[in-house]
This record gives C-alpha cells, structure tokens and sequence, in this order.
C-alpha cells in the first residue's frame, strides 16, 4: 500500500515553490515517513524553520509550525521546548540560514544539548537569493558574490556540532530516502540535541553555474563527495581531503537542558538543593 502523505501535508498548499528536481522535497517526505515510525502525534510536533529555500518547510507540514526569522531558528524552538517540554520540535534551516547568520545559536544549542532536531539542509549555496557565498561552498565554485571562485574554506557542518557539544551528529544526503528516514528515526529517538547535517542538490543556483548542466549531474557530484564512515575511517588522511563520512558521527547519553532546568526550576523552590558540577556527567 502506497504511504499517504496527505494527512501530514498541508494539501492546499501544493504544488509547492520549490523547483523540480530539488533535494527539499525528497527530505519533507523522509521526514514524514520518520514521524509517522516514531508514532507521533502531530498535534505535538512543532516544526520551526527560517528564511531561505528550507524555509518553506513549515508552510507545507499539517502540524504546529513557525516560520521565523532569518538565523533564529534554534532560538525560537528553544522557546518553544522550555515552555513544551513534551513537544517534539524539529528544526529546518539551510546552511546559510544555520551556519551564518545563525551559527552562533546553532553553536549554543549544541552546547546546551537541548532536546531539539535540527536538520540543516545543505545545499552549498545560498539558493533563494541567487547563489551568494555560503559557508560551505566548496573552494573554487563560482558564486554571484564570488565571481572569480570562491576562495573561502569549506565548513564541515558536523565537526562544528560535535565541537559544540551535540550528543547526536549524523550526515546523510537525499540520494538515498530509505537510508535518510532511518538516520532520521535514530536521531528523533534519542534525548539531546539531535543534528542532521542532510546534503542536497541546487542545480538551479549551484550546479549549472559550475559546469553541472542538470539534476543529476549535480546529484552525481554529491555521491563523489561522500562515503560511508566505515569506508572514509579506512581512508588515508590525504585521502579524506574533501570527502565527508555518512552515518551517525557521535552518539553519547550526555544530561538535557530541559531536565537540568527542571532541576533548577525544583532547587529554586526549596524542592531539592542547589546544583553542582557533581549533578553533571560533563566536567569542566
């Protein structure tokens, strides 16, 4: 039996604005697919997105959604989790949106290890306002602001979450649904801040300025770029330049924000004693 997607879709909304071929929509449907295994009800999903292509993520998903400002993403889903700490909040920002104007709460809420699901999909440019610069345009692609090849260096998206502190950091592409739903099930299963780092195709805005004429070509060029993390671990550092590991990248029981601030909340009202670093796995 064919999946219906259309009582997790906002029908009315349809077609959407993306354009044909791109990766986003392929996403949307993974992470429904993911939302209807974890049996949630919609009813208590909140999907909260920002300013860019992925952005349209919450104007097409039939549940609780914010359409926020550009780069505030995780502030605002922060809001939300500490008021609705039974909520499941999903974060969609693109690599502009997550990584630029909004690393430093990307950063913060690695740190925090707040129970939010942040998929940035990365799409290696700014899509939406015609191919400026993003953080992680590779090294030598052509861009709008970049004319004569980008000259700054390629961000990894996951190394940054992991060094912030995010107790889950998987990458995955759009190449494979199946694979991508399951990385997402794993990710919205676990209680922490939950990072996707999901690379997807601009063939529009990306690909066909930089000799990939279609789609595919621009899929294919995705493909080349990433490897499996067993396969990448058996790699020679020389060999690891410019190819990205897929799978989940770190998975640890770290303590989440909104239960610590349970704990202060309790402390604060005479209920139990004050916190220390004793009540902390992390030590400073």
């Amino acid at each position: 039996m064919a999946f219906n997607y259309d009582k997790y879709l906002r029908v009315d909304k349809m077609p959407t604005l993306w354009c044909w071929g791109c990766g986003d929509g392929v996403i949307l449907k993974a992470t429904i697919r993911a939302i209807e295994k974890m049996g949630w009800d919609m009813d208590k999903v909140c999907v909260v997105s920002g300013i860019g292509c992925s952005g349209r993520f919450s104007s097409y998903i039939n549940c609780n959604t914010i359409h926020t400002t550009h780069g505030r993403t995780v502030a605002y889903a922060t809001g939300v989790k500490l008021a609705k700490p039974e909520a499941n909040v999903i974060v969609v920002a693109g690599d502009g949106d997550g990584l630029a104007i909004g690393g430093n709460h990307t950063i913060h809420g690695c740190r925090r290890n707040i129970d939010l699901n942040f998929i940035l999909i990365n799409n290696f440019i700014y899509g939406l306002t015609n191919s400026q610069t993003s953080p992680t345009t590779p090294q030598g692609m052509w861009t709008v602001s970049q004319k004569n090849g980008n000259i700054d260096p390629t961000f990894d998206a996951c190394a940054l979450a992991i060094g912030a502190g995010a107790s889950f950091v998987a990458r995955e592409t759009m190449l494979d649904p199946k694979k991508l739903e399951k990385i997402l099930v794993k990710g919205f299963s676990h209680k922490g801040f939950s990072f996707f780092d999901i690379m997807s195709n601009c063939h529009i805005n990306l690909g066909r300025k930089n000799k990939m004429a279609n789609a595919m070509q621009n899929l294919e060029w995705i493909d080349s770029i990433t490897m499996p993390l067993r396969k990448w671990e058996a790699l020679s550092d020389e060999e690891k330049k410019n190819v990205f590991p897929t799978g989940v990248l770190k998975e640890v029981d770290d303590p989440e924000y909104c239960e610590s601030y349970d704990q202060i909340k309790a402390a604060a009202q005479g209920k139990r004693a004050k916190l220390t670093q004793d009540d902390f796995e992390k030590k400073i």
